[in-house]
């Protein structure tokens, strides 16, 4: 297994954990809550988030140069899906989720 450095450790960390916020809250919050947790625009960025967390972390663990490209793209998506949780309301987990993920992404892609 190739060496993983702490501060990528802390971002795959970060990805998992934003990962299973937002899939979480997708299923287990807005699907029950209704209104403007389940606009579509909305449930597809907090999807998309899930899966650019679980990719960059995947990237990561593989120890693939390449993952620069998804911790940019992954801190892009999460910061877009932190503003639609906060806009949304009632979703402060994943909003911290997401801008903890964000922070740890833009780091690695630098």
């Amino acid at each position: 297994m190739a060496h993983t450095s702490p501060e990528m450790q802390d971002c795959i960390d970060a990805c998992l954990r934003c990962y299973q916020t937002c899939l979480g809250m997708a299923s287990n919050h807005c699907l029950p809550a209704g209104g403007k947790h389940v606009e579509p625009e909305h449930v597809r960025l907090m999807l998309a988030c899930a899966e650019i967390c679980r990719t960059s972390a995947h990237l990561m663990l593989l120890g693939l140069p390449e993952h620069r490209h998804t911790c940019r793209a992954c801190a892009e998506v999460c910061e877009a899906c932190a503003t639609s949780c906060a806009a949304v309301g009632d979703m402060q987990d994943c909003v911290t989720e997401c801008r903890a993920c964000a922070a740890h992404c833009r780091s690695m892609a630098a």
